[in-house]
């Protein structure tokens, strides 16, 4: 009995659920964009640039949609949730941080403000999966996050793009080194992202 068990218990670990694909596919839109901000280093074509921004939303959409599916069809699992840490790592931690480097934040101190904002998801992530059920209620779910969700990085990518199509990433040089001020917004964001201190309500 014991046995037949482990095997049930196993199994709803490793099956896949309906959210489970809208979570790949947001995995999915994150490597092609990093692989279309490749593509513009190549290239030179803006174009480039531009789908890679438009997968990182498509990405956040099919963020939005896993957990909207997952609550609908009370289909919650360990799998899924390490699953959507690993695709939200790849679509709101190393997309946005490739784009941000394709398009010109290319100097040493961009490249550590951008390694830095990215290892801040990563860690916010690895976080909240290992205190999920410390965090969650009577329900079984989490009431809140601690610091801002990784797709928030949403954010400061649009920011970065904007100043991109203006034409100006705004490099500026203190005691020699020099650094492009929209960097400052990712590295506001990973600071956010592990911040204990501050509480976010769980939809």
């Amino acid at each position: 009995m014991a046995d037949r068990q482990s095997i049930r218990h196993f199994s709803m670990i490793r099956d896949f659920h309906l959210a489970d694909f809208f979570t790949l596919a947001n995995g999915l839109c994150g490597i092609a964009a990093i692989l279309e901000a490749m593509k513009y280093l190549v290239t030179a074509d803006e174009r480039r640039v531009w789908i890679a921004g438009a997968l990182v939303a498509a990405a956040f959409v099919f963020d939005v949609l896993d957990g909207t599916v997952a609550r609908w069809r009370h289909s919650a699992s360990a799998l899924g949730r390490e699953l959507d840490s690993l695709a939200d790592v790849i679509s709101f931690g190393v997309a946005p941080a490739a784009i941000a480097f394709a398009i010109g934040m290319d100097r040493a101190l961009d490249q550590a403000v951008l390694i830095f904002f990215a290892l801040c998801g990563l860690s916010r992530l690895a976080r909240f999966n290992v205190t999920a059920e410390a965090l969650s209620g009577p329900s079984g779910r989490v009431k809140y996050f601690e610091g801002t969700p990784i797709p928030t990085s949403v954010v400061p990518l649009a920011l970065a793009l904007a100043a991109f199509h203006r034409g100006d990433l705004y490099p500026v040089t203190v005691l020699g080194a020099t650094f492009h001020l929209p960097v400052l917004l990712f590295f506001v964001s990973g600071c956010l992202m592990i911040s204990k201190t501050l509480r976010i309500p769980k939809p």
